[in-house]
């Protein structure tokens, strides 16, 4: 299946929300230098400075010509990226960083998404252990199942230095089949926080924005309608399935 037609402009637009910040901008208009490759990535994943005028900021491009084939995915797991940032935009939830899609980087087509300065002894699993953080990862587990992240590994929540906590690598989300499997089963059988479920209401109710729309297929973007309304219809967090619902490996 053919990816869906890039947009006109860098990245989607606005549809309606509120305008990116200035990080974003940044990211859309400035120009890109490699650093170096990131370690112990599976694809071609770099650690860039983006300068425009004088702002500078560090970022993480992932472009779609250094990914390797998969069979269970279509290529252009970057898109895929932008479109977890879209989502998140759309239901308010602070929790993905700025994600954009530029057409002209330095090898070609790819995702650019603000590099978080973060705490990395941290981890899903250390940061569990603190009560106070519960309520963003469940936000994030919410966040998960509308997505159908098929790869939420502990490493993949990222604490800040203003102790807020970012989710990243989102490639392999929005399959058709479910294929969730994540490190965050600790709220199995508990009932989605009301917070969230009017935010999932909010966005059953406006539909998928036009970003969104244009990133994926139609077909993904209808299986997360339903994956939505299938929350809205029970909203608690699901027990593991059968078969694979972890990650490997899991941070």
């Amino acid at each position: 299946m053919p990816p869906p037609p890039p947009p006109d402009d860098h990245r989607a637009g606005c549809s309606g929300e509120e305008p990116g910040g200035e990080e974003e901008s940044i990211l859309l208009r400035g120009t890109i230098e490699i650093q170096g490759r990131m370690p112990w990535s599976s694809n071609g994943t770099y650690l860039v400075t983006v300068t425009d005028r004088d702002e500078e900021i560090a970022a993480i491009y992932k472009p779609g010509r250094a990914e390797r084939p998969l069979w269970d995915f279509p290529d252009g797991l970057y898109r895929r990226e932008v479109a977890a940032f879209e989502l998140a935009r759309q239901l308010r939830w602070d929790m993905v960083p700025e994600t954009v899609l530029r057409h002209d980087g330095p090898l070609d087509e790819g995702s650019l998404q603000r590099f978080v300065d973060a705490d990395f002894e941290q981890h899903y699993f250390t940061l569990l252990e603190d009560e106070h953080h519960h309520p963003a990862l469940r936000r994030m587990a919410t966040f998960d199942l509308v997505a159908n992240n098929a790869d939420r590994k502990g490493g993949h929540c990222l604490l800040d230095r203003d102790a807020e906590i970012w989710g990243i690598d989102h490639g392999l989300c929005f399959h058709t089949e479910s294929k969730i499997r994540t490190v965050i089963w600790d709220f199995a059988g508990e009932t989605i926080d009301d917070n969230l479920v009017r935010d999932l209401e909010r966005f059953e109710h406006q539909g998928p924005s036009s970003e969104l729309q244009t990133l994926l297929h139609d077909d993904e973007v209808e299986a997360m309608v339903r994956r939505v309304r299938r929350l809205l219809a029970r909203p608690r967090f699901p027990e593991p399935r059968s078969g694979r619902p972890y990650p490997w490996p899991l941070v």
